[in-house]
């Protein structure tokens, strides 16, 4: 599993020119599952980016959690993150685990984010999304359960 997090003020995603998911201070997540992904690297992966000490405190710049700040969390699944680009022009997906596969791994990652307590909401699987955010520092991390 690869993720992409983004500590933000504000994030949205829109599809078919609505808003399905907004969230205010917090992070902003583009998660991708890749083949042999399972509950472990799921929960790990939740674990860790619910636990993650990348907000300010005071004069701290990375000192307390998404959970200490009260902050929410957006997950959106996004593919591409597992995309090779090292041969040619045109990116090989082979990296992806299958979308019948990935769907159902990533809606079991949303539920365990949820039920870490954190609010939590989502994009829509294999959508054409419209992700909208402010960094902010910026901070951007990435991180592979492998």
């Amino acid at each position: 599993m690869i993720a992409v997090i983004q500590r933000v003020l504000e994030a949205s995603v829109v599809v078919e020119g609505e808003i399905i998911g907004k969230i205010g201070p917090g992070l902003l997540v583009l998660a991708a599952i890749q083949p042999g992904d399972s509950e472990k690297q799921l929960a790990w992966m939740a674990g860790k980016i619910t636990s993650l000490r990348i907000f300010r405190n005071g004069e701290k710049h990375f000192d307390v959690d998404v959970q200490q700040i009260g902050g929410e969390i957006l997950l959106v699944s996004q593919f591409t993150l597992a995309a090779d680009a090292t041969q040619g022009r045109r990116p090989s997906f082979i990296g992806a685990a299958k979308p019948e596969e990935a769907e159902l791994l990533f809606a079991r990652f949303v539920e365990i984010v949820r039920a870490t307590g954190v609010p939590t909401q989502t994009g829509k699987f294999a959508a054409d999304m419209k992700v909208a955010l402010m960094n902010d520092g910026p901070a951007t991390f990435i991180l592979r359960t492998d």
